[in-house]
């Protein structure tokens, strides 16, 4: 289903929406993407859609064309509220807009579940949003989200490489995790310097495997902040190789060769040290 509602470009023009770099802000333009974002983060026809930083909503448009029928649109920018204005006009009764701070709402008050996050996030507060949902996982069945594309890779990445950190444990640890599809800078207003991609996560029922997320953060921070260290060194402060041994990880090995299971044993071993 296609709107109505005059193209993007225009609509920037109309009301005078240049892009604020100190707001993270690059519009998306193309709104056949904007509905194959939409699409991949369905279904859209039960629950409540959450959208962060719509700008002049072509993503809102997107989600709202393929089928979001209570859509809550969250924009701190008073700018791009009359557009969005517009875009509530042209589908009555189905999207709600809050002039409001993403990182300050309590998403639990904003519809009934199931709740989906589906947002091109702002580059400059995107991994701070998601590590903030991801401190209630259970309030969301899907978070599909834009991000620069090495944000991305580390999100998805498995253990072995370079990409692979704090990110990739705390999110696969929470939620199963896949990488979509890429988008080129071309596609926005004004393009950024980076590749971004599409990323979704689903939060698991129980985290992948038993630890409290506070001393799994405590391990990680330690092992990944000094990776090029063996294990035994770069987590002498929580017990080094005694701590390993607990754990059953070899504590020769360096941190982006440790799965997330094994950085849960090191959480729980160091727990029992506590």
């Amino acid at each position: 289903m296609t709107d109505t509602l005059p193209p993007l470009r225009e609509v920037i023009a109309a009301y005078g929406l240049a892009a604020k770099k100190n707001l993270g802000q690059n519009f998306l333009l193309d709104l056949n993407l904007t509905a194959r974002i939409a699409r991949a983060a369905g279904p859209l026809d039960a629950g409540t859609i959450v959208e962060v930083g719509p700008g002049p909503g072509g993503l809102t448009r997107g989600l709202l064309s393929e089928g979001a029928v209570n859509l809550v649109a969250i924009e701190r920018d008073d700018r791009c509220l009359p557009a969005l204005a517009d875009i509530a006009e042209a589908y009555p009764g189905r999207l709600t807009v809050l002039a409001d701070d993403a990182l300050a709402i309590d998403y639990e008050t904003l519809g009934p579940a199931p709740r989906r996050v589906a947002a091109n996030l702002p580059y400059n507060i995107g991994t701070v949003l998601l590590t903030r949902w991801l401190e209630r996982p259970e309030l969301f069945a899907s978070i599909t989200v834009m991000l620069q594309k090495e944000v991305v890779d580390r999100i998805v990445a498995p253990p072995g490489g370079k990409d692979y950190g704090r990110l990739s444990v705390l999110c696969q640890w929470l939620c199963e995790t896949s990488a979509l599809f890429e988008v080129h800078p071309a596609a926005f207003s004004p393009p950024p310097k980076v590749t971004s991609a599409i990323v979704r996560l689903e939060p698991r029922a129980e985290p992948a495997f038993p630890c409290a997320r506070a001393d799994l953060e405590t391990v990680t921070a330690a092992a990944f902040g000094q990776r090029r260290k063996m294990l035994r060194a770069a987590l002498k402060s929580l017990g080094g190789e005694p701590l390993c041994a607990e754990a059953g990880i070899d504590p020769q090995a360096r941190a982006e060769t440790i799965p997330v299971a094994g950085f849960c044993a090191l959480a729980r071993a160091f727990a029992a040290r506590k």
